[in-house]
């Protein structure tokens, strides 16, 4: 029969029992009673929340902001209560968050960081109102953590960095009380601004730790190598835009450039007139993305942020390049010969089509983020290979542009693959001068009225090059090669011509004159843009291909963020040439600009400690910046230059890697051999500041440390002697006890013992103790 006697024995065992009581008393067990705690708990939560909307910009969390406070408030007044009713409603809420977080995931799985951050925030906003033990506020500060890192990735400015100081600030009293609470002490009242003892909360010492911290982290971050990012291949992108209509790529949209480049007005920006006739540049957009520019207007932009750029290195980002000439500007002769490019299905990734080369090509991923409305034009670095963007069609131009469906817009997301060619000048000196049809019909036009004189011109330059001082680089070298007379003419313009320093001294062009007449016989110079038109024009004269090329430079590289910022002003126009089996070429002629943009080889792996010490050096006389830069750059160049060369070996294939290795392993062996000896450094040096007594007993037990047989801190000195006969042979114990019993007599006693008798007995037992050793190996 059913024996309901056992049980009931049962239900009173011990473990049984206990359990029973745990079940009804767990919530009432460990209840975490301060308000305090809770408060700053909740400081944190509320600030990774907050990041996170910062950081990427956007509202859609705030609603947890006051959500998470009614649940911190409902959570601390039934935290003596089962709420099992409301353990269910969280249960179904998580469930619910976790489906919507799916259906999201289907339209932003290439980039997933907000839509898991959005997820987490919601668990969170629930999850704070179950929050009776100190261990579920734990996972709050976790989750408020983790929060604070997503925005972290997220964040493109410097608005992130105020939040980041806030959340150290409160973290530290968090983690102070949170450990107060593990230990079971709690506050004598329970009031939220409770001032606790200085031993137990003291405000000094966290004031101390936090800015401890702080410039901890900075100097850290100082000193630590920025590496090219992406080194996983999940690039983001924005979510899918829809395309209405069909896409032709023909026209190009931009809102600043409308009829007779007048920019007073808005518009579609598709309908334009290149007849060169005078006019205004926008003050928002750059006259030169467009299929037709026209460089007699006059004016100057207001600065303004358009895009951030996240890159594995420093460039051009290119937009579009020109190819015929006009006399007052330039046309792409072939604006409706466009390729249209779809998606793959199952990605956002849109291929393209590369050039042949035959130079040495490297990896460049970039993504870029609009800050400010663009044309429909696609910056990207030279020689694309992959785009992922939010359409799912793109075209491309026979000038290698990228043309978007639609503008671009505020927030708008892509990343670009591009397989940047290395400019080896010892292989372009050697280019071949043999030039296809297609290069001579499209890149050597030139007007008949202007073609003789500027002709002319150039072979003057040219003819004197050994009278001119370009550098002492270059009155050696000779110019019998494109490259090189690409790059002396554009040094050339640098030095010979100027840009006005008001942009409206210039004067407009009349009806018949030509743009690069007037800038190199009339007003010797012009706006920076018109340096680039002539050096195509001279170029072309001479019989090299080139066209023009827009585009911004790279901006200003931020190292906290690692972006590159870049304003309208940026924008502008730079000289291509082209070179056979190797490529487009950049070359800038504008004053102040290095010859050519920044490439590959340019890296801000220590621009942090370079932009410090420029920030330092604008403090001090030029004298003392001088001298500083000369002694401490050869010292810092050497190392950067080591570092880098060490990096660079895990780059070169299997037998890179080895070599990397084989020099980290030495290097660390060495390492801790000079940290081996800076210790005993430190310890000598602590000993020969010791009374003699003093030193020999801590030589004593520095000696007996070294055997396995230390002295327990427990111990008293006696009790230690005493011990070590049971540890070492009797003679060496008799003096471990001399030593002793000198030791307390002359600390305690004031007694001066022998100790020289005392040193000589010692380095006697060392020295018999070290030639048993030898003997016995023998």
């Amino acid at each position: 029969m059913f024996n309901l006697s056992r049980i009931n024995r049962l239900w009173r065992l011990p473990a049984v029992d206990d359990w029973r009581q745990n079940f009804q008393k767990s919530p009432f067990k460990e209840v975490e009673d301060s308000i305090l705690l809770r408060v700053l708990v909740l400081a944190l939560v509320v600030l990774g929340i907050g990041a996170t909307d910062i950081a990427s910009e956007s509202k859609f969390s705030l609603w947890a902001i006051p959500f998470s406070i009614v649940g911190t408030f409902w959570s601390y007044y039934s935290r003596r209560k089962s709420n099992i009713a409301v353990k269910f409603c969280i249960a179904i809420g998580m469930l619910a968050a976790l489906g919507a977080f799916f259906g999201r995931f289907v339209g932003e799985w290439n980039d997933t960081r907000l839509s898991l951050a959005e997820l987490l925030i919601q668990l969170q906003a629930l999850h704070c109102f179950d929050t009776p033990r100190r261990k579920d506020l734990g996972y709050s500060i976790v989750i408020g953590l983790i929060l604070l890192g997503v925005a972290a990735t997220l964040s493109q400015t410097m608005a992130f960095a105020p939040v980041l100081l806030l959340f150290l600030a409160i973290a530290l009293p968090t983690l102070v009380l949170d450990y107060r609470s593990r230990l079971g002490f709690q506050p004598a009242n329970n009031k939220i601004f409770t001032i606790y003892k200085s031993s137990n909360f003291n405000f000094k010492f966290l004031i101390f730790n936090f800015l401890l911290i702080v410039g901890l982290g900075l100097a850290i971050f100082a000193v630590l190598p920025r590496f090219p990012g992406y080194q996983l291949r999940q690039f983001p992108v924005s979510t899918p835009i829809e395309i209405r209509g069909r896409f032709t790529g023909q026209s190009i949209v931009n809102p600043g450039y409308v009829r007779q480049g007048n920019g007073n007005g808005r518009g579609a920006g598709t309908e334009q007139v290149n007849n060169g006739e005078p006019g205004k540049i926008d003050s928002d957009f750059y006259y030169g993305f467009n299929s037709q520019i026209n460089q007699n207007l006059r004016g100057e932009m207001k600065p303004k942020v358009v895009m951030r750029v996240r890159s594995q290195a420093e460039g051009f980002w290119r937009v579009l390049a020109f190819d015929r000439y006009t006399g007052k500007g330039w046309e792409i002769s072939r604006n409706d010969d466009v390729r249209t490019l779809r998606q793959s299905p199952w990605s956002y990734r849109i291929q393209l089509d590369l050039p042949p080369i035959a130079t040495r090509t490297q990896e460049v991923v970039q993504t870029y983020t609009v800050v400010s409305d663009l044309p429909n034009l696609i910056p990207a670095m030279a020689d694309p290979k992959e785009i992922f963007f939010p359409t799912a069609v793109i075209a491309v131009d026979q000038e290698n542009g990228l043309r978007s469906p639609v503008q671009l817009s505020e927030g708008l997301t892509y990343t670009v693959v591009s397989e940047v060619p290395l400019r080896n000048r010892t292989r372009l000196n050697q280019a071949s001068t043999k030039y296809s049809a297609t290069i001579q019909k499209h890149y050597l036009q030139i007007p008949p009225s202007i073609a003789s004189k500027v002709k002319q011109k150039t072979e003057e330059i040219l003819a004197n090059y050994h009278r001119q001082t370009i550098s002492r680089s270059q009155e050696k070298k000779s110019l019998n090669s494109n490259y090189e007379k690409a790059l002396y003419l554009a040094q050339y313009l640098k030095q010979n011509y100027s840009i006005p320093e008001n942009p409206l001294d210039l004067p407009y062009l009349g009806e018949q004159e030509d743009l690069v007449e007037a800038f190199l016989f009339k007003h010797q110079g012009g706006y920076p843009d018109h340096f680039s038109t002539v050096l195509t024009m001279m170029l072309r004269s001479i019989g090299i291909p080139a066209r023009l090329v827009a585009g911004y430079a790279s901006g200003e590289f931020n190292p906290f963020t690692g972006l590159y910022v870049v304003k309208n002003t940026d924008a502008y126009a730079l000289t291509e040439v082209y070179f056979p089996k190797y490529g487009w070429f950049t070359f800038d002629p504008i004053p102040n600009h290095p010859l050519y943009p920044p490439s590959v080889e340019d890296v801000e792996t220590f621009s942090v400690l370079r932009q410090f010490w420029n920030w330092v050096a604008g403090w001090l006389p030029s004298p003392v910046t001088g001298l500083l830069n000369s002694v401490f750059g050869a010292i810092f160049g050497a190392i950067f230059r080591a570092i880098s060369w060490f990096f660079a070996l895990f780059t070169q294939g299997w037998f890179g890697i080895l070599a990397g290795l084989m020099v980290a392993t030495a290097l660390s062996f060495l390492s801790w051999l000079g940290w081996v000896q800076w210790r005993q450094w430190l310890n000598q040096r602590w000993l020969n500041q010791l009374p003699p007594m003093e030193r020999l007993y801590q030589q004593m037990l520095q000696w007996t440390a070294q055997k396995g047989l230390g002295k327990h801190p427990a111990q008293t000195p006696l009790e230690y002697a005493q011990a070590s006969y049971h540890h070492h042979s009797l003679s060496i114990a008799q003096v471990i006890d001399d030593i002793c019993q000198a030791y307390v007599q002359w600390r305690y006693g004031g007694h001066n013992p022998d100790w020289q008798e005392l040193q000589h007995k010692w380095a006697g037992l060392k020295m018999q103790t070290s030639q048993f050793k030898i003997n016995k190996r023998k």
